[in-house]
């Protein structure tokens, strides 16, 4: 990728230097940070504010800026433009580096400078060059850092604390989380938000975002379509989840759909994982990732399908229903066979796995089974047909484990069936959007029991008011 705008008159970032007078330079921001206001200890009282961003104009080729101002000035400046959008710098001072700050705060780039932008000098515009957009636009799926140099997450979590620092991921994406806001001691409000990742060696791991323009940047991803080359992430063992945590700070730039062989081939696992029904079916091995005490919501079937047609965002219920469709007579449709390296679907009498993105493709196969089975759940306004209920939530509902279960007599297997068909139980639910199904919609069962009967008399006696 030739860079040649020069005939623009723009300065590429590998021709800038402390002499270099009225620069214009021109390129895509690839990372940004908030901004944050200072004690100014020139003026005591009060404070200066600051914010930062990374533009890159080549593969090769990228540089931090920096502006200080007044508040108007930095918030005016710093709302202007967003991550992924093409900018052009007028008249920017080029400084070099304070090494010392630039490792500990700012993303790594190989320029030795660092621009300075300030309110009474430069200027800062999205630029209208449509041909010059074509060119930088590309360079959002390069990554800053060697592309082949990171760690899987299951290279995260079996090296644990000895990981403690800065290191390069790459993963997709498979949930973003609510934003939560709270304020701090000294009255600064903050946010943070928590985005689940994942790839071949591990289903689930958490990335923790804590800056406005992180958190906007990765609620614009599609989830499970959406692979990221994330340098500089830092990771450390949480004590309260027991467990490796992945943070995005000042120092981190994700890089999304990285152009990498690597980076594709966990795109083509990553959609065939999730077309396979198989990352849903992890989401209830234990019965999802929230506590069943925080679903307080009850609902009649008929109020469920109604706020599938009010919202598009996934949520959680309580409805006291009876199941009344439940196939435990006919073990072909409750147990299902997968791969146990990437949990797709086999096929029983296959010798090997027959995904293309498998870490263990063309060797032997290794399988597992688990309980994977459709039920219908009824009440007095309607049914809810083909609720998804699996993993070790289905085991806990009927009390065996799925090998158990195959392992039933026809007559065991019936009297099995029968303990919950036409019983009222209360289940929780979580209702997820589902473009390829046909409802539009998946519903998954996170807890099914018996129903106590003065909780349905008291739900009941509460729809009715």
């Amino acid at each position: 990728m030739a860079f040649n705008a020069s005939v623009r008159n723009f300065i590429p970032i590998s021709e800038l230097h402390p002499n270099t007078t009225q620069a214009k330079v021109v390129g895509v921001v690839i990372g940004k940070t908030d901004a944050r206001g200072f004690p100014d200890r020139k003026n005591l009282g009060s404070e200066r504010f600051t914010f930062g961003f990374t533009i890159k104009d080549s593969p090769d080729h990228s540089i931090n800026v920096s502006s200080w101002g007044s508040e108007e000035y930095i918030i005016g400046l710093c709302g202007s433009f967003r991550t992924g959008d093409c900018v052009v710098i007028e008249n920017p001072l080029v400084t070099p580096k304070d090494p010392e700050k630039e490792e500990r705060f700012c993303p790594a780039t190989p320029s030795f400078y660092r621009l300075l932008m300030t309110e009474t000098h430069s200027q800062i515009r999205l630029c209208a060059d449509v041909e010059e957009e074509n060119r930088l636009l590309p360079l959002l799926h390069v990554p800053v850092k060697d592309p082949r140099d990171f760690y899987t997450l299951g290279d995260i979590n079996a090296n644990g604390q000895s990981l403690d620092g800065f290191i390069n991921i790459l993963a997709a994406v498979r949930s973003t989380g609510e934003q939560k806001f709270f304020t701090t001691s000294d009255g600064r409000k903050g946010q943070r938000m928590e985005v689940k990742l994942f790839d071949d060696t591990v289903n689930s791991f958490p990335l923790v975002c804590w800056d406005r323009e992180t958190i906007q940047f990765m609620q614009s991803l599609t989830p499970k379509e959406t692979v990221l080359f994330i340098s500089d992430a830092r990771v450390k063992f949480d004590t309260f989840r027991n467990g490796m945590t992945a943070t995005a700070t000042t120092k981190t730039i994700i890089t999304i759909n990285p152009d990498t062989p690597e980076a594709n081939q966990l795109f083509n696992f990553a959609k065939e994982f999730s077309e396979s029904g198989a990352l849903d079916e992890t989401d209830n091995q234990s019965g999802d990732d929230i506590p069943l005490d925080s679903i307080t919501d009850v609902l009649t079937v008929s109020q469920l399908r109604s706020k599938t047609q009010d919202t598009l965002d996934a949520f959680y219920a309580i409805t006291y229903a009876f199941i009344s469709a439940l196939p435990l007579d006919t073990p072909s449709k409750v147990v299902r066979n997968r791969c146990a390296r990437c949990r797709v679907p086999v096929a029983e009498d296959v010798m090997v796995c027959t995904s293309f993105s498998c870490a263990g493709q063309g060797q032997e196969l290794e399988m597992f089974s688990g309980f994977d089975l459709l039920l219908d759940i009824s009440d007095h306004t309607g049914t809810l047909q083909s609720c998804y209920l699996s993993g070790t939530v289905a085991e806990k509902t009927l009390g065996c484990t799925a090998e158990e279960y195959v392992n039933l007599s026809e007559v065991g297997q019936t009297a099995l069936k029968w303990r919950f068909l036409l019983e009222r139980c209360k289940i929780y639910l979580k209702v997820q959007p589902a473009p390829k199904f046909r409802s539009g919609w998946r519903i998954s069962i996170l807890s099914c029991s018996l129903a106590d009967s003065v909780e349905v008399k008291q739900s009941l006696e509460t729809e009715a008011l």
